[in-house]
């Protein structure tokens, strides 16, 4: 067989087994990765080099990025906003400001990050304001798609379209460039769901809608009794405690007193130097006026809870959070003794109060204070306070359940936390080097994830989660298909059988029952934009049933040798071949995204062409005419 007979032969079965699903698509990477090089068309460089390819690293860097705008709470953040400036009535309101924000998202952060950031928030919006979830999520997933053209970071088809650019020699495409056609693009999307989604999405819920952790914090104050009489003091430099340890602070003789903590003031969590200093807090619970007698007695600085009757302020806050632990069955801390106010052994993190049953135990049941103290059996619960961080580490133990996981809880609840401003200016600055393009995108990128570990926002361990590592094996994996497709002289074949097609008699409707519109439009159009018909519903298609950037993997090749074939300039047939690849509405396995929302949106598989269709539409139009109209032949 010649080469290019092994080429069409493997991306044949490339296709075939994305579309039948079997097996891990980026099993099906690797497979065709290695099918070019046993076929011998490419060498084992060749066949495994995609995976140092700048392009891919610039991506697996965005991933790095979007992780840490959610760790730092900047997505809680813009999530609360979008709450308070959609109101509860306006439905139009709510979709323009939720369309609006995860384009904005997706441009900085990517389709993925940006959807999977506001995903839970939408799905708690509508059920605070009693709405269908399944009318807001494909809303949001779709105007993602659109809000990837705004800029280079929307998506990793832009980075491969601009490095195609650069390749071909009529250079790569500018940070904001694609915004030209994604501002259209965008308008278009949200004037179409909100004119006509209402009709054409279906009116369900998903069948296991999400936790809302909004409240979360005020939830476990009152169910723990915490609500009232939580008092944080500040200990001034007259006061008698300033030199004393923590464990010289006797309450026992004081009336309606109890002392639940004492803090470090620096770092919210307990405190682990042998005297207490100037600055750092005592927590108790008790009686105002008990509380203020002991405050002018020990000259220590009076401050209330704010905002309501409850202390969910003190204990929940940016740097510190509240879990609910419960003791299994074969714990080993069945048997232990705790009281309120006691410092677990790991010294970070601090017992608020135990329940057995669902009811307080205190010292009524015999010993729930700190002289005798709970002895735990399996099923009691315990309320446990310290800093984010020692939540996150020391609560990863089989002696106990975490009820629900505290990083969750923080990323929902608590909007702009630790390292937030950092994680912004980082964003910032990888903004300003891609836009200037100082550097090239990979070095950006790779800067910016750096930042993000060096500034403490997150660990290396967290980075290796936060990468999507199936769309990065799958870009890598995927990229000697295009470089074979060039050497084999298979892309230049393909391409002139296309220019064939589409010459003078005007664009060839593929797969038209599809796409009618195209074989209306072939018999009004020919030469360059029958060409850029073509390669759109070829991609369009495509996309619908694989990956939309191994979609473009396997097109962009194709449409740079049929441009290069009819003496056109490749970058408006690169740019609409980005256009086709966002434009996957028509089916929940078009993208990642597009199959993340079908559970919590309680979609069928047959609700996505009904909103998509129009959708797809107003993409070939875009693509066809406006696209021209900016990038000249």
């Amino acid at each position: 067989m010649s080469p290019i007979a092994y080429i069409a032969a493997i991306v044949a079965l490339t296709v075939i087994l994305f579309v039948s699903n079997k097996l891990p698509v980026v099993l099906v990477a690797m497979i065709t990765a290695l099918a070019l090089w046993a076929s011998g068309v490419l060498t084992i460089e060749q066949a495994l080099g995609g995976f140092g390819d700048p392009a891919v690293i610039f991506i697996a860097s965005l991933f790095v990025i979007s992780a840490g705008l959610e760790i730092t709470g900047v997505t809680a953040w813009a999530g609360q906003l979008l709450i308070r400036g959609a109101g509860k009535e306006s439905r139009t309101r709510l979709l323009v400001l939720t369309m609006g924000l995860v384009a904005l998202l997706t441009a900085l952060i990517s389709v993925n990050g940006a959807v999977a950031a506001l995903l839970p928030v939408v799905v708690v919006i509508a059920v605070r304001l009693k709405r269908f979830s399944s009318q807001l999520l494909m809303p949001l997933v779709f105007a993602a798609h659109a809000g990837s053209k705004l800029a280079l970071t929307g998506s990793p088809v832009n980075v491969l379209v601009s490095d195609a650019g650069y390749d071909a020699g009529v250079g790569a495409f500018g940070f904001f460039e694609f915004g030209l056609v994604g501002l259209p693009l965008l308008a278009g999307t949200m004037a179409i769901i909100i004119l006509f989604g209402r009709h054409l999405l279906p009116e369900r819920n998903g069948a296991a809608m999400p936790a809302d952790f909004s409240r979360h914090a005020k939830t476990l104050v009152e169910q723990y009794g915490l609500e009232s009489g939580i008092h944080q003091m500040r200990v001034r430099a007259t006061s008698a405690y300033v030199g004393a340890p923590a464990s010289s602070i006797d309450l026992s003789g004081a009336a309606n007193l109890q002392l639940v903590a004492v803090q470090d003031g620096e770092t919210g969590g307990p405190l682990h130097r042998a005297a207490i200093a100037e600055g750092d807090y005592v927590l108790m619970r008790g009686d105002n006026d008990a509380v203020a007698r002991l405050a002018a007695d020990m000259h220590l600085a009076f401050r209330e809870k704010t905002g309501t009757s409850s202390g969910e302020d003190m204990l929940f806050n940016r740097r510190s959070g509240l879990a609910e632990v419960v003791i299994p069955p074969r714990s080993g801390l069945i048997g232990r003794k705790v009281f309120p106010g006691m410092v677990t052994e790991s010294g970070d993190l601090i017992v608020l109060a135990v329940q057995r049953g669902g009811n307080q135990i205190g010292d009524a049941e015999g010993g729930g204070g700190r002289s005798g103290g709970t002895t735990l059996q399996a099923g009691d619960t315990m309320l446990l306070q310290g800093t984010w961080k020692a939540l996150d580490v020391h609560l990863d133990d089989p002696d106990v359940l975490v009820v629900s996981s505290p990083e969750l809880v923080r990323r929902q609840a608590v909007p702009m936390g630790p390292g937030a401003w950092q994680a912004i200016v980082v964003l910032i600055a990888m903004v300003l080097l891609l836009a200037t393009g100082i550097v090239p995108p990979a070095v950006a990128g790779l800067l910016a994830a750096g930042a993000m570990i060096l500034a403490g926002i997150m660990t290396v361990e967290q980075t290796y989660r936060a990468i999507g590592w199936t769309t990065v094996i799958l870009v890598g994996a995927m990229m000697p298909l295009s470089t074979a497709m060039v050497e084999t002289g298979a892309a230049k074949l393909m391409a002139e059988q296309l220019v064939d097609l589409v010459g003078d008699a005007g664009p060839v409707a593929l797969l038209a029952g599809l796409f009618v519109m195209t074989a209306v439009l072939g018999q009004l159009i020919s030469g360059p934009v029958a060409l850029r018909a073509g390669l759109f519903v070829m991609t369009a298609v495509l996309g619908q049933l694989i990956s939309n950037t191994a979609t473009a993997l396997i097109i962009i090749p194709i449409g740079v040798a049929a441009a290069t074939t009819m003496g056109v300039s490749p970058r408006p047939v690169l740019m609409s071949t980005s256009v086709a690849a966002a434009a996957a509405f028509l089916t929940p396995i078009a993208t990642p995204t597009n199959l993340m929302v079908m559970g919590p949106g309680g979609y069928a598989f047959s609700d996505y062409w009904k909103l998509g269709l129009p959708l797809l539409m107003w993409f070939f139009v875009v693509s066809v005419f406006v696209v021209p109209l900016i990038w000249r032949f």
